[in-house]
């Protein structure tokens, strides 16, 4: 008499046996939530590794501007590329320079589709490698000459400081209304550990190589705004290096939002930030 067969309950499954879709259900809905958990972990650990190295680039371009100095008998590095202003000639708007000059950097931000302004800046001999100039949280592509906007990230993501040796010669106004340092050993109100040189500025508004914006001798209190807008994009913040070569992350009470035009006027609660930038700029001719 046979014995019938055991109905093995409780067994381990025989060998290639397949899932059953329950399970594989089970399985996936597993790795789902594992990653749900993960990618804002890796986000967050990306964001920081972009922020450490906008930093680096800062503090190398830092460097180069401590060096010009440095050989130029303590002379900052002109910084004499400003557009997007209009100027009024003989009754007449146009949107031609108001300073153009040797500089620091020139050129186009936007536009400007291969390095050859990086390389004829006044610091790019101090260091030739073109990357130091480019925030890499900055994922803004270049526009071509007929407005299209192409895949190639842009060469530059940072402006400096009006405050560090900017234009008077090239425009009597402002001469007469924005103060700017011309050596180093002159940096004073605000001094070298506050007064900020390179800026993290916002994608959408850079477009020369200058940061500036209203000061106690234009009138600041009364004509309040953004000239330029400092970036956003490091967690709602922005990277800033100042003359005494060290670097930092500002976070933003508001985030920084280009809203069509400049000046821009602040938004609600932004006079905080605005008041943090203007402490790192030179105020008055005292």
């Amino acid at each position: 008499m046979k014995r019938p067969p055991s109905l093995n309950l409780g067994c381990p499954r025989p060998a290639g046996r397949a899932f059953t879709l329950i399970e594989l259900l089970v399985v996936i809905a597993i790795i789902a939530i594992l990653a749900a958990l993960l990618l804002p972990v890796l986000a967050q650990a990306k964001a920081r590794a972009w922020t450490a190295n906008c930093l680096s680039n800062q503090r190398q371009l830092g460097i180069c501007f401590h060096l010009y100095s440095v050989d130029n008998n303590d002379l900052l590095v002109p910084n004499n590329s400003v557009e997007g202003f209009t100027v009024t000639t003989n009754g007449t708007d146009t949107d031609a320079p108001i300073a153009s000059g040797v500089s620091w950097c020139v050129g186009d931000s936007k536009t400007d589709a291969t390095p050859r302004y990086l390389q004829a800046g006044m610091l790019f001999p101090y260091d030739q490698n073109t990357g130091i100039y480019h925030c890499p949280a900055d994922r803004s592509t270049v526009v071509a000459a007929d407005g299209t906007v192409t895949t190639q990230l842009r060469y530059r993501s940072y402006n400096m400081s009006q405050s560090i040796n900017g234009y008077p010669e090239y425009n009597e106004f402002l001469l007469d209304y924005l103060p700017c340092f011309k050596k180093f050993g002159e940096i004073r109100n605000p001094g070298p550990g506050q007064c900020f040189v390179f800026v993290d500025e916002q994608e959408d508004v850079v477009l020369d190589t200058q940061f500036g914006m209203p000061t106690d001798a234009y009138g600041g209190g009364i004509y309040g705004g953004w000239w330029d807008i400092p970036a956003n994009r490091h967690a709602q913040g922005a990277c800033f290096s100042f003359a005494d070569a060290h670097a930092e992350r500002w976070q933003w009470a508001v985030p920084k939002v280009y809203r069509g035009f400049l000046p821009q006027p602040l938004q609600p609660g932004e006079q905080y930030d605005y008041n943090r930038v203007r402490t790192g700029i030179r105020q008055t001719f005292q």
